[in-house]
């Protein structure tokens, strides 16, 4: 990401130190992850020291600071999902982009995490891909719905 773009997302919101963590989260939202270039741009023009914005850079997890892929994978894992087999659409995501939890595909495509609950626990298990929820998934139906991505 250049510097360029940078300062027009920062300029649209108008500057402000306050808008620090907007900032943030449009950067992350364009580029999947934040560069330390990009922060210490922003700590240049938001007059924040960078060690200010590497604490809420590694606070907040939406965050991230290592490259992630275009699309991120979240496999429930609470226990609606757990006791209905998420354990088994985890091992079928792995298999096929050959990830773990945590990791990102040499391609950039894929990003694989676990989380705790995604808010719909009728529907476990459920797997969200880009923001997009697929619920009471089977091993089958989950290698479907990940080819779409591909």
């Amino acid at each position: 990401m250049d510097n360029e773009r940078i300062d027009q997302i920062i300029d649209k919101h108008h500057g402000e130190a306050s808008s620090l963590i907007q900032v943030l989260l449009d950067i992350q939202s364009e580029n999947n992850w934040l560069p330390k270039e990009a922060l210490k741009r922003v700590g240049e023009k938001l007059h924040v020291p960078l060690t200010r914005i590497q604490h809420i850079a590694t606070f907040y997890k939406a965050f991230s600071l290592v490259p992630k892929g275009r699309h991120g994978i979240h496999i429930c894992m609470g226990t609606a999902c757990h006791v209905r087999g998420a354990k088994r659409i985890l091992d079928t995501i792995e298999n096929m982009t050959g990830i773990k939890p945590g990791e990102t595909d040499l391609e950039m495509k894929f990003s694989l995490e676990t989380v705790n609950c995604l808010g719909c626990c009728a529907l476990g298990p459920v797997m969200e891909i880009g923001g997009k929820t697929y619920g009471k998934m089977v091993p089958g139906e989950a290698a479907d719905v990940l080819k779409n991505y591909e």
